[in-house]
């Protein structure tokens, strides 16, 4: 005879904690997403894992249907983005690159984490970035499941739109936990992406500069 765990369910202390700790007042649709039921996330999760034979009556993990409901949520949660963009008084021409962003998101497929650096550049036309954007443009992307592919021309594609630069180049390389703890186990193995555009795509100067400066050539 199967004893139903006991859970102790998510309950507002745990939604203020959960939007306290990422910066919101609410859990909600800051990126687009549903409003989030945290309270379903984690029956849902109970149910996940009793049904492969994981039994959650010892103190141990108990909780933890609700710390997982919580630890995805967070994956798919980020703040409103919203570019910030300054005249290029200047006339600056040059390539402007952020690298090692660092961000984390989970595999579409398998919703197992993949985690790495993004390098991120543009050339200039009449307006520049604050460069704190770049990293927020990765991370907002990111706050969902993803494919490293997609992930990587969404980031460039919205700074393409949104700035209307010379030139936007993005490059992710990133280990994926779904190669390297199951399937093939291709422990250490690292996957990099490429999305390119204008001058930096169809100028192969422009192109290899930014590549190099980006620490992929």
């Amino acid at each position: 005879m199967t004893t139903e765990p006991k859970l102790r369910p998510a309950g507002p202390t745990d939604i203020a904690e959960f939007a306290g700790q990422n910066g919101h007042s609410r859990v909600g649709s800051s990126n687009g997403t549903p409003h989030v039921d945290l309270a379903a996330a984690q029956r849902a999760a109970a149910d996940f894992l009793s049904a492969l034979g994981i039994k959650l009556d010892s103190e141990e993990l108990r909780d933890t249907p609700g710390r997982m409901a919580r630890a995805y949520a967070e994956l798919f949660d980020s703040p409103p983005l919203r570019l910030t963009t300054f005249p290029n008084d200047e006339g600056y021409d040059e390539l402007v690159l952020a690298r090692d962003i660092p961000f984390r998101t989970v595999c579409a497929h398998h919703l197992l984490p993949f985690s790495g650096v993004a390098h991120v550049g543009y050339l200039p036309g009449d307006r520049i970035l604050g460069l704190s954007k770049l990293a927020r443009l990765v991370e907002y992307w990111a706050a969902r499941p993803q494919t490293q592919e997609r992930l990587t021309k969404q980031v460039a594609d919205y700074l393409d739109a949104q700035l209307k630069p010379r030139g936007a180049g993005v490059v992710l390389e990133a280990e994926h936990s779904c190669m390297t703890i199951r399937g093939v186990r291709a422990i250490g193995s690292t996957t990099i992406t490429s999305a390119l555009s204008g001058t930096l795509r169809s100028d192969a100067r422009s192109r290899a500069e930014f590549l190099a400066l980006a620490g992929v050539q």
